[in-house]
């Protein structure tokens, strides 16, 4: 039997906003995708994946998992000796969830317990989530679970707020004018030291106080106009989002994006914002004219994800 594949994500709100408590949206996205398989370990790819696998079931046999969520480390580390290794094009450090979709496929592959995610109830959905963090931790830092879950569900999840999490249906993509793109800022970025610059920002009361007073404002009032498919609030709490992130997430932005970033602002042809962490990798952009913004962006790699 081939192992089921495991989709890439995006989150398309809540950013940094859901480590202190706002709502964030995500979406899987297929273009990304990554399965366990055996190999004879030919490639350097094949290698370097197997070796990190071996040194992640280090991690894992000391990690204390709840009783409902144990993995087969012994099957696992065995497998990893016949030449297992995570067969994947998503690609690292681009905020699109690559730790995350290879825990997936780990849980779904060694969990002690069978579970089949469409029957998950939404109470279980929490406590997968924080065992989910635990997996993820591994990889960089502290994990909120998010990332996996979704890779895991494979289904939009709505965060509403740290702890819950439930399924959502976002408006169907149809063929209009208007899209949600990625845009390749050229460079990767690394989540522990963008979530770093974060924490060291929220020891200032200023900070504190306009993320929760402005950002989460924002960032919720997005999440609740784009799933009731109000564009016209949407846009408007996307342009505040813009702004408030050029003037605050300086340091998240890569620099390439700077001035694309303001042109958005200034002429309403469309508005970027960060996709994840942030410091490379993808930035998001949202348009109610792709073409005009697609003119605008050239020179810069594009895929479009979502049109309406």
């Amino acid at each position: 039997m081939t192992n089921p594949l495991f989709y890439a994500k995006i989150l398309l709100f809540g950013e940094y906003g859901i480590i202190e408590d706002s709502q964030g949206l995500t979406l899987p996205y297929s273009f990304y995708k990554g399965t366990l398989k055996f190999s004879d370990m030919e490639s350097d790819f094949e290698k370097k994946s197997n070796l990190s696998l071996q040194k992640y079931s280090d991690y894992l046999m000391d990690l204390e998992l709840p009783e409902n969520f144990k993995l087969n480390i012994a099957d696992f580390q065995k497998d990893i000796k016949k030449g297992l290794f995570f067969d994947s094009n998503i690609p690292q450090g681009y905020g699109v969830g690559s730790s995350g979709a290879l825990v997936a496929a780990i849980f779904e592959k060694y969990s002690l317990k069978k579970y089949t995610p469409e029957n998950i109830a939404k109470n279980e959905l929490k406590d997968l989530k924080k065992v989910f963090g635990l997996l993820e931790s591994y990889f960089h830092g502290k994990s909120s679970g998010i990332d996996p879950l979704i890779c895991y569900m494979n289904l939009p999840i709505l965060i509403e707020n740290k702890e819950n999490v439930d399924r959502v249906s976002i408006p169907k993509s149809e063929s209009g004018k208007g899209a949600i793109f990625l845009i390749d800022s050229g460079m990767t970025g690394e989540t522990g030291p963008m979530v770093q610059i974060f924490f060291e920002k929220m020891k200032t009361e200023g900070f504190r106080k306009t993320l929760k007073e402005e950002f989460i404002r924002y960032n919720n009032a997005c999440i609740d106009a784009f799933l009731k498919k109000e564009m016209n609030p949407f846009f408007r709490n996307l342009k505040s989002l813009s702004v408030w992130a050029y003037e605050h997430f300086k340091p998240m932005i890569p620099e390439s994006i700077y001035n694309a970033w303001k042109n958005g602002l200034d002429t309403n042809a469309y508005y970027l914002k960060l996709c994840g962490s942030g410091g490379g990798g993808y930035i998001l952009g949202f348009t109610k004219d792709y073409e005009k913004a697609e003119k605008m962006l050239e020179g810069f790699h594009k895929e479009v994800i979502y049109r309406f």
